[in-house]
């Protein structure tokens, strides 16, 4: 029987102080399936436009194993983007995705591969715990992932991130998706086929700082709520109906008022300007809402490429695997 090919994707930005030791964590971890006589493996680090010396030191790991390869954006296109391109570029029977922070610990792989030849098809990291994050970072995760599933048609697992493993079939289903917004774990989930979970311990990051801020993290939640759910146009159409009844009903009040007891009304302009303020709240929030989604329309009738690539290393040996 042929051996089965595990590609590694690892999304990398400026992360010079930890890819030495992830690569000798994650190259130990795959060799013990290598032993098995029954795997290889490929290790793909996605280059996502760093400025540190991040790209020389997996150029040189690359020149060094002829199973470590690279691919070089030509610029900083984003994490999803990043893991997008490695996925287009892999050979493997099954493909893991893994970050190269060692958050998510490499030795968990083997436990993925158990299950994949157990027949699941999709074999995600489900965060037990969370080591070295703050408190505000462990609140915002649990409150936006029962946001997006109570907002969106289909449930997300908690506590999950785009450590996992898929099989080839679910890759190539992947690899038909050309959306511009992507979102990985909602369009795995959408996907379907046989998925099941598998619990770890989540680390405390091994070096540096992380690079995904409070920002780009509120970016990548509205992908996920508007890539997987229209809820939110209702819920602004919701409140218009609301704000609507309830405008008619404090006039016909303030008119009754002022027919049966005109002294009860008094004179001022603080009804009227809190009235003003509230309705241009809601207009507001709601104008906000539809532009979310005329943006995404705007961004996929583009139709631009989802990344460009400066440079590709080690490809040229695949027949070596």
């Amino acid at each position: 029987m042929p051996k089965k090919i595990i590609s590694i994707v690892v999304p990398v930005y400026c992360e010079e102080l930890v890819v030495h030791e992830f690569y000798r964590r994650t190259v130990e971890t795959l060799s013990v399936l290598v032993v098995s006589g029954n795997y290889d493996y490929e290790i793909i680090f996605v280059n996502d436009g760093s400025t540190d010396g991040t790209l020389q030191i997996i150029t040189e790991l690359s020149s060094n194993d002829s199973r470590t390869k690279v691919i070089d954006l030509s610029r900083n296109f984003g994490h999803q983007l990043a893991i997008t391109a490695g996925i287009e570029h892999t050979s493997g029977d099954a493909v893991i995705l893994i970050d190269s922070d060692l958050q998510d610990p490499p030795e968990v792989i083997p436990r993925f591969v158990a299950k994949w030849e157990d027949g699941f098809n999709v074999v995600y990291g489900v965060r037990s715990e969370r080591s070295g994050e703050t408190f505000i970072k462990l609140i915002t995760a649990k409150v936006f992932y029962r946001v997006l599933n109570s907002l969106s048609t289909m449930e997300i697992p908690a506590d999950t991130g785009d450590f996992r493993l898929m099989d080839r079939k679910v890759v190539d289903a992947l690899k038909s998706i050309p959306e511009q917004n992507r979102y990985l774990r909602g369009l795995i989930k959408w996907i379907g086929f046989q998925q099941c979970g598998v619990s770890y311990k989540r680390d405390q990051r091994y070096a540096g700082e992380t690079k995904y801020s409070f920002s780009k993290m509120f970016h990548l939640a509205f992908d996920g709520i508007t890539g997987f759910s229209e809820k939110p146009l209702y819920i602004a159409f919701q409140l218009g109906v609301f704000v609507s009844i309830a405008s008619f009903l404090m006039m016909f009040i303030y008119i009754g008022q002022r027919i049966v007891v005109p002294s009860s009304v008094v004179s001022g302009w603080t009804s009227t300007i809190v009235l003003i303020l509230f309705l241009g709240g809601v207009q507001l929030i709601s104008i906000g809402i539809m532009g979310l989604y005329v943006g995404r329309i705007y961004r996929e009738v583009r139709r631009r490429p989802l990344y460009l690539v400066a440079n590709k290393i080690g490809f040229e040996e695949e027949s070596n695997l």
